[in-house]
């Protein structure tokens, strides 16, 4: 009730309490410090529905500020010192748009280091993982390795290589061949656009829009000061998001 009418928790306690109160329902209503208590140790799940078969996971960050200013005071007398914002990091289906991944860090904690900690958050097999290029690192391709052994069935990795990238591991060196590395020999030949529709690596914009919903519907702002709360708070918001998605999405088509 609070993500999605936008509620204080003094606020939530009071809306309760009258919903309450129309339906005869003689129930106590926690109070709004309990309530920010509890929230700090809160396991919220994602609630999304499993997928029948493997999935395209498209993983992506953004921001969410925090002690938020607006553009006229910034421009009038400039950022002030306690001006920050935490990243929200989220995986999503590209076939459901519901989100199987979530995490929050503070803005100084990149995209490739949490993502190892995203797909165990994943329980049904990844046929298909697509990130930006912040995702270019040993660290993921390493991550995509084990959990494709761990699946047992093949992951296909649409990251696309830095521009200046170099082979990591030659065709004449022992070992099997990186993704990364054939990723890049394709980009090479076709150049980089090419491989981009050759990949399906387009359908990353999902995460994009999925983020954009996320901040439509519950703003861009965190109201919990504490961290632990704020991440209690992404993940009420992303768990409400999946609801909302299995209600219903717009069907989109090309009009020619």
């Amino acid at each position: 009730l609070k993500a999605v009418y936008h509620q204080t928790l003094r606020g939530t306690q009071g809306l309760l309490r009258s919903v309450l109160d129309l339906m005869r329902m003689p129930l106590p209503v926690p109070d709004y410090s309990t309530l920010c208590r509890r929230a700090q140790r809160l396991n919220v799940p994602l609630g999304d529905v499993a997928a029948s078969g493997a999935i395209h996971l498209v993983v992506d960050s953004t921001g969410c500020k925090v002690f938020g200013e607006g553009e006229w005071k910034v421009r009038q007398h400039g950022y002030s010192k306690r001006r920050t914002w935490r990243k929200m990091h989220l995986g999503i289906d590209t076939q459901s748009g519901q989100i199987k991944a979530a995490m929050m860090t503070t803005n100084d904690v990149a995209d490739s280091e949490v993502l190892s900690n995203m797909l165990l958050q994943v329980t049904e097999p990844i046929g298909q993982l697509s990130g930006d290029g912040g995702y270019d690192k040993r660290t993921c391709y390493t991550a995509l390795q084990e959990r494709e052994r761990q699946q047992g069935q093949p992951l296909k990795v649409t990251i696309p290589p830095r521009h200046g990238a170099r082979i990591w591991r030659h065709g004449n060196a022992e070992g099997e061949r990186l993704a990364r590395d054939q990723n890049l020999r394709r980009i090479r030949q076709v150049g980089r656009k090419r491989w981009k529709e050759e990949s399906n690596y387009h359908r990353r914009s999902l995460a994009e829009t999925g983020m954009f919903r996320h901040k439509t519907i519950f703003g861009d702002e965190l109201s919990a000061r504490c961290f632990n709360n704020q991440a209690t708070e992404v993940f009420v918001r992303c768990s409400v998001l999946n609801k909302m998605t299995q209600l219903g999405m717009p069907e989109s088509y090309l009009v020619e």
